[in-house]
């Protein structure tokens, strides 16, 4: 019988429900496919440039709204992974509970920032949809990127939540990471 899946790919993962793994998982995908679509409009814009002598009409504008989905997506896989940035100098040689009670801590600051900022971009694309503001060239209304990008933040918030009680329980467990 085969063996299951690994929650994450780190090697210090905390247990999380598998529906959070794999909506973690879809949304880095959607983030992925999103960024291939802008390096090949890149590539075409400057192809066109080039050959044609003009780019790609609006094509600053599709890299700044597909940026901003492709962090939104990736914030969530990069959290349930472990894959943001750990400075371990002054904890390297702590125990694993101070160790997994630090990273609650920090998922609770990570937490608070994640409520604050997606609900300040909720109220962002309100007023963005409520006076019709669009992109300069492409005329493209600003508020369609927070289709996607206002999920994504509210994945990262159940994400956060999630992480900062598996430290937390592993640090009340003394639970050694792998």
């Amino acid at each position: 019988m085969a063996e299951p899946e690994p929650l994450t790919e780190h090697a210090h993962p905390v247990v999380v429900p598998h529906w959070l793994v794999a909506l973690c998982r879809w949304f880095a995908t959607l983030g992925g496919l999103v960024l291939v679509a802008m390096m090949l409009m890149t590539v075409a814009s400057i192809a066109r440039r080039s050959l044609l002598g003009a780019p790609i009409p609006g094509d600053f504008e599709l890299v700044e709204i597909g940026s901003a989905i492709v962090v939104s997506c990736f914030l969530p896989w990069c959290q349930i992974t472990g894959g943001n940035v750990l400075v371990d100098f002054f904890t390297m040689k702590a125990g694993p509970r101070t160790n997994h009670a630090l990273e609650a801590l920090g998922d609770l600051v990570f937490l608070a920032i994640g409520i604050l900022l997606t609900w300040r971009m909720f109220h962002g694309a309100s007023e963005f949809r409520e006076y019709g503001e669009q992109s300069m060239v492409l005329r493209i209304p600003v508020w369609w990127g927070f289709t996607v990008i206002l999920p994504a933040m509210a994945l990262l918030i159940v994400t956060t939540f999630f992480t900062m009680i598996g430290h937390w329980r592993a640090a009340q467990a003394g639970e050694v990471r792998a």
